[in-house]
């Protein structure tokens, strides 16, 4: 077997089991000791598994503060973006997620006749001289490490609100985890908005393809619009593909 494919296996075999021992590698993938050393080292020091007695476990990955991971592939999330505003038409009710991607949107949406829910403090800061955008605002708790509302008390708010278009904002994700995100207080919120839209987009940036956040807040399957900088390896490509999500590169 290919090194880089062993890796990814290996990567792909702890993350379902949540944890293994060396000496389990090495039965399963049939190779050294020293060989699977060096293999999970990689691992390691990528930051794809973190080392615990006697072998590995998933790394999850903690959540930044909201000014740190803005500053981080920006070009690239400015590209997500807008590509991702042109799925959005005048008229629409839409959901726009916190996160340092899905804020981005605001510069191609300003313009536009739209209802947007949000739990994003700085989109609804930005959006109050635009009288064109009707904004609803989540409310709750204030998450500063994410600039936005969560944990709102009554769930049933949401009930009534038939959302079109979600624009959704992830931690990272996987086919083993599916969609993540490091805030368990957000985690419920996203779950219900995902629910309730009729179309749901995921916006992330190549470097969220194998993380995985704390939670789990929807399955990749129930993902319509995927959209990316990079064109993600054949095995997220074929997912897509068998389930039906639209795979949109933004370059």
């Amino acid at each position: 077997m290919i090194k880089e494919k062993r890796i990814k296996k290996i990567q792909d075999y702890v993350n379902e089991h949540q944890s293994a021992s060396l000496d389990e590698l090495v039965e399963v993938f049939d190779v050294s000791k020293n060989t699977i050393r060096r293999d999970v080292q990689e691992l390691v020091d990528r930051g794809d598994l973190k080392k615990v007695y006697g072998g590995v476990s998933v790394a999850h990955k903690k959540l930044e503060s909201f000014q740190d991971r803005q500053v981080r592939n920006q070009q690239q999330k400015v590209l997500i973006s807008e590509k991702a505003s042109s799925f959005v038409e005048d008229g629409d009710f839409i959901f726009i997620d916190s996160g340092t991607t899905t804020i981005e949107m605001f510069n191609y949406l300003k313009d536009k006749n739209l209802t947007i829910f949000t739990n994003s403090i700085d989109f609804i800061v930005r959006a109050l001289p635009f009288e064109n955008l009707n904004v609803i605002s989540v409310g709750g708790m204030l998450d500063r490490k994410t600039n936005s509302f969560v944990n709102p008390r009554n769930m049933d708010l949401f009930k009534d609100y038939n959302i079109k278009k979600a624009f959704m904002a992830s931690t990272g994700i996987s086919l083993a985890n599916g969609v993540t995100n490091a805030s368990p207080l957000e985690s419920e919120l996203k779950k219900t908005i995902v629910n309730r839209s009729s179309e749901v987009y995921l916006l992330i940036d190549h470097d969220k393809f194998d993380k995985y956040g704390l939670m789990t807040f929807c399955g990749l399957n129930e993902i319509d619009v995927l959209i990316t900088d990079r064109l993600p390896d054949d095995t997220y490509q074929e997912y897509a593909k068998n389930n039906q999500i639209q795979l949109v590169i933004a370059e």
